[in-house]
């Protein structure tokens, strides 16, 4: 089954991101890198680019 989960409103700021605006495509391609998506970060550890379970902590305030 194909992906239709198009969202209009992406919060990735990553220039160019072929991905961007199609969550489907994202969520795997983080998954596979054992990442996680933009989305789930806030703006400013967004803009880190580091994608990764260990800032996603940090930006919630886990660590």
């Amino acid at each position: 089954m194909p992906c239709e989960n198009i969202k209009v409103q992406c919060s990735c700021t990553f220039p160019g991101c072929p991905r961007k605006g199609n969550c489907c495509e994202c969520v795997a391609y983080h998954r596979k890198k054992k990442q996680v998506t933009a989305c789930f970060f806030s703006p400013e550890a967004e803009s880190s680019y580091d994608r990764s379970v260990t800032n996603l902590a940090r930006d919630h305030r886990l660590l």
